[in-house]
């Protein structure tokens, strides 16, 4: 059983550092902890500025606030749940965060649309209960740039299916979650993978 969210999260880095996201106590709604976000936007910290980026499953947004407070060019966050997608408008406005955009839509469904844009980063973290990685990853490729990177979350003893293509590029473990980066394909994005700063988490250590 998932422990009781907690009250609040807060952005790490970034313009909106110190910055807090109400976590309203919801079924299934889990925020990743500031622990892995700042081991994740460590590994991200060359590829975030500048990036296209997409919070599935957005939750709290904590991961696409995060985001945008370092730089992300735009933030389209897609939450099927109305009273959270509100929230997540409020905040964005409260913040003064232009570049991020909120949908109300099931993410399996949102994906089958026809892509109206491609995005350079993406994040994938659903309630752990619904067991949907595996048809999200699937389905991501036409929204994907070349050589976008995909942040994956799961149970910590899950290993969801990803796309032939998909290379992963750094993990990591607590006790309960496993927190992966991948990159899809060798397109522009190959190159910088070995340039992405803040790799000095080695693959696979557990964060403290």
């Amino acid at each position: 059983m998932n422990p009781r969210p907690p009250g609040s999260v807060r952005i790490i880095a970034g313009h909106l550092r110190g910055s807090k996201l109400a976590v309203p106590d919801r079924p299934g709604l889990r925020p990743s902890s500031d622990r892995v976000r700042e081991t994740l936007f460590n590994w991200l910290q060359a590829a975030t500025p500048g990036a296209r980026v997409l919070d599935l499953f957005a939750g709290t947004g904590a991961l696409g606030f995060e985001a945008a407070s370092r730089g992300a060019a735009g933030v389209l966050m897609v939450e099927r749940v109305p009273a959270l997608a509100e929230a997540l408008r409020a905040n964005a406005a409260r913040l003064k965060v232009a570049s991020a955009r909120v949908e109300v839509a099931d993410a399996l469904a949102w994906l089958q649309r026809a892509p109206g844009e491609a995005f350079d980063l993406v994040f994938v973290d659903p309630p752990f209960d619904a067991g949907l990685w595996d048809l999200a990853l699937a389905r991501l490729g036409p929204w994907l740039a070349p050589g976008a990177w995909i942040y994956v979350e799961s149970p910590v003893n899950a290993s969801p299916s990803v796309p032939d293509g998909w290379r992963l590029h750094r993990e990591g473990r607590t006790r309960e979650v496993r927190f992966a980066l991948f990159q899809a394909g060798n397109g522009r994005a190959e190159a910088s993978a070995d340039t992405l700063a803040g790799d000095s988490t080695p693959q696979g250590e557990t964060p403290e």
